[in-house]
């Protein structure tokens, strides 16, 4: 049977700390599903078919290279019933840092009770991309500043386009 595995995510837009993760997780399972979470209350930087062809062009070829099959969808109802449609069995989620930890075992441990055949893996971030949050790259390059050091090379780009306008 496969290992099939959702990562959850905003993507808002991909960093370093999110390919990092990708790429440890695409080591682990034979299907990574990158689900980007589209709540209608939450304003983004990018609409949901930019973030998806940014994932799939990013972290295509890392799972690619891992043996790994990759899938990039959207979803805008619970985590859990994005895992069940997909098959997953496994939800991915990093962890910076204690504050990371204690959120992310609140929201594991209330997955866990709604579809209790659902287990949460927790992968550190590796150090240099710790400090990486998609928020802190929207606020550096909403001022002029230079996020090539916490985005891949192709989503730089993106961002400066859309904080031209």
């Amino acid at each position: 049977m496969p290992r099939v595995a959702l990562f959850p995510g905003s993507f808002d837009p991909v960093t370093n700390g999110h390919v990092d993760l990708v790429r440890q997780a695409a080591r682990l399972v034979d299907r990574l599903v990158l689900a980007i979470g589209t709540h209608p209350g939450k304003t983004h930087l990018f609409t949901a078919q930019e973030r998806l062809a940014m994932l799939e062009a990013v972290c295509g070829p890392l799972a690619r290279a891992a043996g790994c099959e990759l899938r990039c969808i959207t979803f805008a109802d619970l985590v859990v019933e994005a895992a069940r449609r997909e098959g997953a069995t496994l939800l991915i989620r990093g962890l910076r840092g204690g504050a990371d930890f204690d959120y992310e075992m609140e929201m594991a441990g209330m997955n866990g009770m709604m579809a209790a055949d659902l287990q949460t893996v927790f992968l550190p971030a590796t150090p240099t991309v710790r400090p990486i949050t998609a928020t802190l790259v929207r606020q550096i390059a909403s001022m002029g500043g230079d996020v090539s050091p916490f985005v891949p090379p192709s989503v730089a780009p993106l961002l400066k386009a859309k904080f031209a306008r």
